[in-house]
């Protein structure tokens, strides 16, 4: 495998009880070259971990982090095309062999066409759900042995309100976020046995970012009244670096909201008192998920019992 090349990246202000946290962890962000992606790519690393930022427009990702510094062990940037697999597991085999672990992974990559299902082709609806599903699919085979073999860590995909509610041109985007959150419900029961938190996090309910599928030279042309009521998706990524610091068997299988955790962090401190009132403007919803998983565990219990059966 090739070296890593690093790069720089902005130095800010470190806040000590999230370095505290996850100080010389490691994370990788795909989707990283703009928007939140890149946002959560800055958070981890003002936190004091090593962040591999990776994503298929090297172009934007360049612009994303020209001019800021950040030390040349903490930050790499790297192409990746999430749907490729063998890609996928060269970016991890990279990462590791240059900081011989993995701790986070983090998709963000995504992309979102208003198209109706009638102007949708055959290609590019395969296309769009193999980054949204194919590629936290490929992430998720392409961590796991380094995570199982440290002893756990954390996979954390963006999730949207289209991954709970429906929107009209927009079929695929709705199905590949749906897809999501069943994807994160089910990985998480099959790996806690491994310590691999599987968990989604949306931006955060009343907060605005770029739309997904904006370049930088695009949004760069958004009117400055518009542009300003755009979240700092940096300060988002707090929400991220929140749950990545967490022990991996505190919550699992579950759905975060970035910008009320990071408001949070902001009011109590790193260290909060825990509701699910603080991080989710669901709280009935993460409370469904923990009784699914009891229940699931007491009948795996009993399945495991001498003609407990399946």
């Amino acid at each position: 495998m090739r070296p890593i090349q690093a790069v720089s990246l902005v130095m800010i202000l470190e806040r000590e009880p999230a370095a505290g946290h996850l100080r010389g962890r490691v994370a990788l962000v795909t989707g990283a070259a703009r928007g939140l992606g890149s946002g959560i790519a800055k958070a981890f690393a003002r936190a004091g971990v090593r962040v591999c930022a990776a994503d298929v427009d090297e172009g934007d990702m360049e612009a994303s982090f020209h001019g800021t510094e950040i030390p040349d062990t903490h930050l790499v940037k790297l192409p990746l095309d999430v749907a490729d697999s063998e890609m996928f597991d060269d970016v991890v085999g990279r990462v590791i062999d240059e900081w011989g672990r993995l701790d986070v992974l983090i998709h963000a990559a995504a992309i979102m066409p208003v198209i109706s299902l009638d102007d949708t082709s055959h290609d590019f609806w395969w296309h769009e759900l193999g980054i949204h599903l194919g590629g936290l699919f490929n992430g998720a085979k392409a961590v796991r042995d380094a995570m199982r073999a440290q002893g756990g860590g954390h996979i954390i995909s963006v999730a949207s309100r289209a991954g709970f509610f429906a929107y009209p041109n927009g079929v695929a985007y709705c199905v590949g976020k749906h897809g999501l959150e069943g994807f994160t419900k089910s990985l998480a029961i099959e790996w806690m046995p491994y310590n691999i938190a599987v968990n989604t996090m949306g931006p955060g309910s009343g907060k605005r970012i770029k739309p997904t599928g904006m370049t930088l030279a695009q949004a760069a042309k958004v009117p400055e009244d518009v542009r300003s009521g755009w979240t700092d998706p940096t300060e988002l990524g707090e929400g991220f670096v929140w749950l990545a610091g967490q022990p991996p068997g505190r919550f699992t299988g579950l759905c975060f909201d970035a910008g009320m955790v990071a408001d949070t962090v902001a009011a109590e401190g790193w260290d909060f008192d825990f509701a699910p009132g603080k991080v989710t403007p669901d709280p009935e919803d993460m409370h469904s998920r923990w009784e699914w998983q009891e229940q699931w565990e007491r009948e795996e219990r009993h399945r495991q019992r001498p003609g407990g059966g399946r």
